[in-house]
């Protein structure tokens, strides 16, 4: 059985929205008992994440480090066509991912205790974001 769905979130500017509860929707609905939940993200200035759910002050820290690893305004930038974030955006989804791949138990994903699903958002400014979720199992 394959199912496919897709849906979009509006962000706020840069930082990481949580889509577990989203994803979990449409898991449920295909109904499959066991498989694969493959998420893929249609930007390239955002990304994926499976991150800690728990503790906002992890999300905090992440885009700290990712500052301090890609900064806004670096002069190295020759693409710099939608600002100062523009570039370091791209970098951010290269060095992260656009797509993950994540296993169905018994009609659920099968998550880790503290983990959760999160769009993260490189720019600056909000935006809206598309994303296609696509599922494989038996039921």
């Amino acid at each position: 059985m394959y199912k496919q769905y897709k849906f979009e979130i509006s962000t706020k500017g840069r930082g990481l929205i949580n889509i577990t509860d989203e994803v979990a929707k449409y898991i449920s609905q295909a109904g499959a008992t066991i498989g694969l939940c493959h998420i893929f993200l249609h930007h390239t200035s955002a990304s994926l994440s499976l991150c800690e759910n728990h503790d906002p002050l992890v999300r905090n820290d992440l885009e700290a480090f990712m500052q301090r690893l890609v900064p806004d305004g670096d002069p190295l930038y020759e693409h710099i066509a939608e600002g100062p974030d523009d570039m370091p955006s791209h970098v951010r989804t290269v060095l992260t991912q656009s797509a993950l791949m994540l296993p169905i138990t018994d009609k659920k994903l099968a998550l880790g205790t503290w983990q959760g699903i999160y769009v993260w958002e490189h720019r600056m400014q909000g935006h809206h974001r598309k994303i296609t979720v696509t599922i494989q199992g038996d039921s």
